[in-house]
């Protein structure tokens, strides 16, 4: 079992997971695993982009494309591509990247590796702070705007900005066990139709 810390980066304060995954997944399955625990619909392109210590160079896992997004890097299939071939060690991290045009990049940090608990289900997750920030908000500049104009009932495009967000908004509000992961075998099947 790995236990991964996700952070998003450049928001304050700090939103992160603290899950659990079995070691046999794949960097696909991973992502999974990490829309489901952050609140992301996964409605946008992902990569995870990692250094190759003895070459330097850094490889990009995700969904293959014609034009990679370093000049430097191949983009291997995330779900041909196993955790362990690139998470060896405790400490091992890389970054995970999610919706390009808003450019969310989260680090994803190895916690542990451990044995599997056979009376728990995985993917868990154990822990977190704060809510994620809505889908096309735009970027960490964009939702610091967004929990302003939410934090300031008098804001002239508070009333707007709340229906968009369907009502309500809590930024501080996060229950590890609320979260509900879906199958990635199934996403993988319904992504890999669509393309």
């Amino acid at each position: 079992m790995y236990q991964f810390k996700i952070t998003l980066k450049e928001v304050r304060p700090p939103i992160w997971r603290r899950i659990q995954v079995p070691e046999a997944y794949s960097f696909w399955d991973l992502h999974v695993a990490i829309q489901d625990a952050m609140g992301w619909r996964d409605c946008h392109l992902h990569l995870f982009r990692l250094g190759r210590a003895r070459s330097g160079r850094q490889v990009e896992i995700g969904i293959p494309d014609d034009e990679p997004v370093a000049d430097d890097a191949e983009c291997l299939p995330g779900w041909e591509t196993p955790l362990g071939s690139h998470f060896r060690k405790v400490g091992d991290r890389a970054e995970y990247k999610y919706d390009f045009g808003d450019g969310w990049l989260h680090e994803v940090l190895l916690e542990e590796i451990t044995v599997l608990n056979a009376d728990k289900g995985y993917p868990l997750c154990l822990a977190g702070a704060r809510a994620c920030p809505p889908e096309d908000c735009g970027g960490a500049s964009g939702f610091a705007d967004l929990l302003e104009i939410v934090g300031d009932p008098t804001h002239e495009e508070h009333a707007g900005t709340m229906e968009w967000l369907g009502g309500s908004f809590d930024p501080a509000a996060f229950d590890p066990r609320r979260v509900a992961f879906d199958n990635p075998k199934k996403r993988l099947a319904t992504m890999l139709e669509a393309r």
